[in-house]
């Protein structure tokens, strides 16, 4: 299959999975997750019609904003050390992943220092494996409102990354988490409604249970050499 044909792929399903929850498949954004992928095939995503993608190590999105530009939006998606800030922030639309107050205040005196505001997502460890970064479920309404008060950044509501699920259903209940805890948050920041959750096993179970983001790799650009997060 051509990237095309599997990114109309992935739009079917989640316009059917939408449906079942009579969502608006439009508020739905899928994230195509191109990192270890060269230019040439992401500019085949582009022609595609693709608008967001996503890389989870900052040299290889900075490398490919400088090389692609500003055609598309930019995530970024990984786990982010203080050295990086400066790469990430500016370059990347959205951070999907602060999980500390101490990585927040990097991100907002770079983005004070650009002039900017940075949106970023809260990552949550709902399933408290040891081997995952994000906060933890109970500390994260205060990790929320701790960032939001910083200038220079912009809550948008939660990420998490569940175990890989042998069937999809698994990962319901740790998404379904997510989203109890992103209306909890809404109490004292309402417009913090995003829920950055779903991949290319699951993204079904995501939409079912209020993802507004997806985080979608395999299904749009075939496997990779190795994986081990999902995408």
């Amino acid at each position: 299959m051509t990237i095309e044909q599997r990114w109309l792929d992935v739009r079917a399903r989640v316009a059917d999975a939408a449906a079942r929850t009579l969502r608006d498949p439009n508020d739905i954004c899928v994230v195509a997750i191109s990192k270890t992928f060269g230019s040439s095939v992401i500019a085949d995503a582009l022609a595609a019609g693709i608008t967001d993608l996503g890389e989870n190590r900052a040299q290889e999105l900075k490398e490919k904003r400088a090389a692609l530009g500003d055609e598309v939006r930019w995530h970024f998606v990984g786990h982010l050390q203080s050295n990086k800030v400066r790469a990430v922030v500016g370059v990347a639309s959205m951070v999907h992943s602060v999980d500390r107050i101490g990585i927040a205040e990097a991100i907002a005196r770079r983005a004070m220092s650009l002039g900017i505001r940075q949106e970023v997502l809260i990552e949550v460890n709902v399933s408290g494996e040891p081997t995952k970064h994000g906060v933890e479920p109970a500390r994260a309404i205060r990790l929320c409102e701790d960032a939001a008060e910083l200038d220079g950044i912009t809550v948008r509501g939660l990420m998490t990354m569940p175990p890989l699920p042998s069937r999809p259903d698994d990962s319901r209940p740790h998404y379904r988490e997510l989203r109890e805890l992103g209306q909890a948050v809404q109490a004292s920041l309402p417009d913090a409604t995003f829920l950055s959750m779903g991949t290319t096993r699951d993204l079904e179970v995501a939409v079912l249970e209020g993802a507004t983001h997806l985080r979608v790799g395999e299904a749009i650009f075939g496997p990779r050499r190795a994986t081990t997060t999902g995408f």
